[in-house]
């Protein structure tokens, strides 16, 4: 007679069979603190109990200019030095933005000088996106696949995330990292945007792409009352189905707050307000993270 952990074990997706346990390392982007500066961002992410932090995109300085938190033409020297102050902070960054679509004229030659900062850092995941409308679908899997071999050689894996067009869903960015062919260019999935742009629920699109996912774009989003995106756990996508999935890849995988904003209300007008918000989020993830081990370990 089959038991019910056999029964549950044949019906679990392929990352729960036999390999080790993922590492998630849930992380801050410092895009949430983007009305501050940059080193108020980064006291207050570890303040909010976070190791791992995410560089993006801009950050208001106290001179009230808007700057980006590393800039697509600094030398890689700059990015190392960004990374000891993330570190003398205790925060260790795993994720960088591109902030540069794969489609844009200069998409080949940027991304190849961010994926120099982010070896320089020791930054392990470079995060990017676009579009890829009518006509540029090519462009987008071209400059992927000539950026590809850089990366490898440094160290650093390429993660692609839902962002609209012919990238809107997991499934479609499983297309294009097997169209590109390299172990350096992967999936970060975006679950908010996933539901926001193409209004398509991510726990069947996931399943589509889990074995190409290294890294996750935390986000939440609501439809009803309004239409927006939120923090974890304050929209309706369930992240207990969502990291199911890939609980056993045996691999270190950022979970990145991106938005840990409430929903409905304006966005806090003090860094402190931000400070705990950042921290909810994390308890949130940590909640979940924590609350699958058991589970899983229990079968």
């Amino acid at each position: 007679m089959m038991r019910r952990r056999d029964l549950l074990l044949g019906a679990m997706p392929w990352a729960l069979r036999g390999a080790e346990w993922t590492r998630f390392q849930v992380a801050c982007m410092t895009l949430p603190y983007s009305a501050f500066p940059l080193q108020r961002a980064l006291t207050g992410i570890a303040g909010a109990g976070y190791k791992y932090v995410a560089w993006g995109v801009n950050h208001r300085e106290a001179d009230g200019v808007s700057r980006p938190a590393m800039a697509a033409d600094a030398p890689a020297a700059e990015a190392s030095r960004l990374a000891g102050r993330c570190r003398d902070l205790g925060l260790e960054p795993v994720m960088m933005f591109a902030t540069v679509h794969l489609e844009a004229r200069d998409a080949l030659a940027v991304h190849l000088r961010r994926i120099e900062q982010a070896a320089a850092a020791r930054i392990p995941f470079l995060l990017t996106f676009g579009k890829t409308a009518p006509g540029e679908y090519e462009t987008f899997v071209g400059n992927l696949r000539k950026m590809a071999g850089a990366a490898e050689s440094a160290g650093v894996t390429v993660v692609v995330k839902q962002h609209g067009g012919n990238s809107g869903t997991g499934a479609a960015c499983a297309r294009i990292v097997a169209e590109v062919g390299s172990r350096a260019v992967k999936v970060c999935y975006d679950a908010g945007n996933v539901l926001d742009y193409e209004n398509s629920d991510p726990l069947p699109d996931i399943a589509a792409c889990a074995k190409e996912v290294r890294a996750f774009a935390i986000k939440d989003h609501r439809n009803t009352p309004r239409d927006e995106d939120c923090g974890p756990g304050f929209g309706e996508i369930d992240h207990y189905k969502l990291l199911r999935p890939v609980l056993r890849t045996g691999l270190d995988m950022p979970l990145a707050c991106e938005n840990i904003f409430e929903p409905l209300v304006p966005r806090p007008a003090s860094a402190e307000q931000v400070d705990g918000l950042a921290r909810r989020a994390r308890e949130y993830v940590e909640t979940v993270v924590r609350g699958l081990m058991h589970q899983e370990r229990a079968l």
